[in-house]
C-alpha cells in the first residue's frame, strides 16, 4: 500500500447539537501554539552561547539547556496523551500553556541568583508545557479538516513556527546578547568584584524577553478558555483493533517515523544549539551579527515551510522528504569542510531544507492509525528526546576535538541520512495487525 497525505481517520468536527463548525477560526488558534512554542525553542539557540557565558560553562555542559528541555518530552509525552484523551484538546492546550508560562517566569529567579541548575529546571518545567502543546496541536492539526489535506495543512501550522525561528534570534539578540565577549585571560585577569558584576549583568538579560513571554501565554490561555473548539469525533467505517501504548509500535511505519524523528530533532537542535559558535568560530563573526545571521537562517527555515507546503501540492511528500535530506546531507559536508561565510550559507541552506521534515514525518507517522492516532502522537512526540540527547553528544565531540565546531556537524549528517532511509523506505504504511 502506497502511502497518501492522509491520517487514514474519517474525522468529522461536531459541535453540540451536531451541526458542523467552521475550521477556519480553531486552524488559526491552533496555528499560534506552533509560533510560541517556536519562540521557546529558538531562544534556547541564544541561551546556549549566552549562558555558556555567564555562567561559565564548557561545551558539553552549554548542551544540557537543549537536554533539560526535550528530557520533558520523554517524560511528559505518556501522561499528555493521557490528558487528551480524559480532558480533551482544548483543556489539555490550556494547561500546557500555563505550564509554560511557569516555566518563563522562573527564569527571573534563575537570573537573579545565576544559579544554572535553576535556569535547568525553568527550561525543564518549559519543556512539560510544550509537550502537552505539540502532543495536543500536532494531531489536532492534522485532522482539523479533510484528511487528504493532513500533511500541508500541518506544514502550512508548522510555517509559523518557522516564522519563529526568525523571530526569536532577533529578539534574543537585541535583548539577550550583549555583544561582550573577554577571553579567559582577560577573565581571569578582571578583579573579583568586577567579573561578578559583569557576569550578573549578563544572566539578568534573558529576564525581561521571558517576563513577556510568560504573560503572552497567560492572555493566549485565557483566550482559549472563552473561545470554543469543536470536538474531534472520529467516523470509522470498520472494526478497529486497538493495540496498547507498546503495541502500536507494530505499526512499522510508526516505528520508522518515531526513529526518524528522533533523529531530526536532533539534527535540527544540533544546528542551531551551535550556530552561533561556528558563525564566530568558522565566519569570524562577532556575537551579535552572529545572532542576526540565525535570525536570516530562521527566516529561510520559514520560507522553506510555506514553499514547501506549496509543493505538497504537486510533489508526494515521502519523495519531497527525501530530496530535502540529500540535499542537506551534501550541505552538511561544506558545513564540516568549509571556510568562510560559506560555512553559514550552508547552514542557511539546511535550515530551508530541513523545514518541512517534521510535520511531513509526523503526518506519515500517524497514516491509518484510526483511533490510535493520540498513542502515535505521543510516541511522536516522546521521539523528540534527540534533541536532548544527540546535542550533548555533539558539544562532547566538539570539546574532544578541541573547541572544533565544524566537527560536531558529522552528527547532523549521520542525522539525515536516517531520515533519508524514512523517506525512501520506512513511511510504507505496513503493520501487523492486518496480517
Amino acid at each position: 500500500m502506497q502511502p497518501t497525505n492522509q491520517t487514514g481517520d474519517q474525522h468529522q468536527i461536531t459541535a453540540e447539537g451536531g451541526n458542523r463548525h467552521n475550521y477556519l477560526l480553531p486552524f488559526i488558534l491552533i496555528t499560534s501554539l506552533f509560533f510560541l512554542w517556536g519562540m521557546a525553542h529558538n531562544l534556547d539557540s541564544i541561551l546556549i552561547p549566552h549562558l555558556k557565558k555567564a555562567c561559565e560553562l564548557n561545551n558539553r555542559q552549554s548542551t544540557l539547556i537543549d537536554t533539560s528541555v526535550f528530557f520533558a518530552y520523554f517524560v511528559m509525552a505518556i501522561p499528555a496523551g493521557m490528558l487528551i484523551k480524559k480532558f480533551g484538546y482544548k483543556n489539555s492546550i490550556i494547561t500546557g500553556l500555563l505550564v509554560f508560562a511557569a516555566g518563563a517566569f522562573l527564569f527571573v529567579p534563575a537570573a537573579n541568583t545565576r544559579t544554572y541548575e535553576l535556569f535547568l529546571f525553568a527550561l525543564f518545567v518549559i519543556g512539560c508545557g510544550l509537550t502537552i502543546l505539540e502532543t495536543s496541536a500536532n494531531p489536532y492539526a492534522a485532522i482539523l479538516g479533510p484528511p487528504e489535506s493532513s500533511s500541508k495543512r500541518l506544514n502550512l501550522a508548522a510555517s509559523f513556527n518557522g516564522l519563529a525561528a526568525m523571530v526569536a534570534p532577533i529578539v534574543g539578540s537585541l535583548f539577550i546578547l550583549s555583544g561582550k565577549t573577554h577571553t579567559p585571560a582577560q577573565m581571569a585577569a578582571m578583579p573579583a568584584a568586577t567579573k561578578a558584576a559583569y557576569l550578573l549583568e549578563e544572566a539578568s538579560s534573558v529576564k525581561l524577553p521571558y517576563i513577556i513571554l510568560g504573560t503572552v501565554l497567560v492572555l493566549v490561555a485565557i483566550l482559549f478558555y472563552f473561545m470554543h473548539l469543536p470536538s474531534m469525533k472520529p467516523q470509522h467505517t470498520e472494526v478497529e483493533v486497538k493495540p496498547g501504548f507498546f503495541s502500536v509500535l507494530k505499526f512499522r511505519h510508526l516505528s520508522w517515523a518515531v526513529v526518524a524523528q528522533f533523529f531530526y530533532v536532533g539534527a535540527q537542535v544540533c544546528i542551531t544549539s551551535f550556530f552561533i559558535r561556528i558563525a564566530q568560530q568558522g565566519a569570524g563573526l562577532d556575537e551579535k551579527t552572529a545572532g542576526y545571521y540565525l535570525g536570516i537562517y530562521g527566516f529561510l527555515f520559514m520560507a522553506g515551510r510555506f514553499i514547501g507546503t506549496l509543493f505538497l501540492k504537486f510533489v508526494k511528500d515521502y519523495v519531497l522528504l527525501s530530496i530535502y535530506c540529500v540535499i542537506s546531507v551534501f550541505l552538511c559536508l561544506i558545513a564540516i569542510y568549509g571556510t568562510g561565510i560559506y560555512v553559514i550559507y550552508a547552514l542557511g541552506g539546511i535550515g530551508f531544507f530541513m523545514s518541512i521534515m517534521f510535520p511531513t514525518i509526523f503526518s506519515l507517522g500517524i497514516v491509518g492509525l484510526k483511533n490510535n492516532t493520540e498513542t502515535g502522537s505521543s510516541w511522536l512526540v516522546m521521539s523528540i528526546v534527540g534533541g536532548a540527547i544527540l546535542p550533548y553528544g555533539m558539544g562532547t565531540l566538539i570539546d574532544l576535538n578541541h573547541d572544533d565546531i565544524q566537527s560536531g556537524y558529522i552528527i547532523p549528517l549521520v542525522c539525515f541520512i536516517v531520515i533519508l532511509s524514512f523517506g525512501m523506505f520506512g513511511h510504507k504504511v505496513r503493520n501487523s495487525f492486518s496480517s
